[in-house]
């Protein structure tokens, strides 16, 4: 799966010369975190997110009047405060490796560009709705969490035993075990009982972690 399979568009953007004011309105009535900056030829030239809008709102504390609020907000322009240097993916960018660059950036989305065009942008809400697909969470089975050996052909003889047992496998999910030997291994299946499905993975397996009907 790629950037390009999940990715918000047409893109919500703003220009440079929009004021503070502008930004707050349109990330409030679009519901939305993240503006990227485009110029007059629909190039990218920076993003601006609404911590930075944040930021430079007057506190509640503030002694302005209404209209002097405005005006401040008015007179900010987004090219002031907005993030120049912004870190982008292309549309072929698979999707692990976007929601890597976000945790190791700490950005909850990233622009999708080709070449100069901005054609996207992957949010950690798009990367969510992904991990809710990968996992099954909305199909209906039997969750089996397990402890295998990080081994070659380990997963493949538990998958051809639920194949020969009937069973159907909805989604799997691998993720670190508790020690470098092994791995946690999250299928989700149908068509086998769960005490058939314990009975059947507990000699293949080094632990049955988790059971239950999701």
């Amino acid at each position: 799966m790629f950037v390009g399979d999940r990715m918000s568009h047409p893109v919500i953007t703003i220009y440079p010369t929009a004021s503070l004011s502008d930004a707050w309105k349109l990330m409030n009535d679009e519901h939305i975190s993240r503006l990227p900056v485009v110029d007059k030829r629909g190039r990218m030239v920076g993003i601006v997110s609404l911590k930075q809008i944040l930021r430079y709102m007057p506190s509640e504390a503030t002694t302005l009047d209404v209209y002097e609020i405005k005006g401040a907000m008015e007179s900010i322009k987004i090219e002031r405060i907005m993030t120049r240097n912004v870190i982008t993916v292309t549309a072929g960018t698979p999707i692990e490796e976007a929601a890597r660059i976000m945790v190791d950036n700490e950005v909850g989305g990233i622009p999708v560009v080709e070449g100069d065009s901005l054609v996207g942008i992957i949010t950690e809400t798009d990367l969510f709705k992904t991990f809710l697909e990968v996992m099954g969470a909305r199909e209906k089975g039997i969750r089996l969490s397990v402890a295998m050996k990080k081994a070659p052909g380990e997963l493949a003889k538990l998958a051809q035993a639920l194949f020969a047992a009937g069973a159907n496998i909805l989604s799997v999910g691998t993720f670190l075990g508790h020690s470098s030997t092994t791995t946690e291994v999250t299928i989700k299946v149908e068509g086998i009982g769960r005490e058939a499905l314990i009975a059947l993975v507990t000699p293949l397996v080094e632990q049955v972690i988790d059971v239950r009907a999701a």
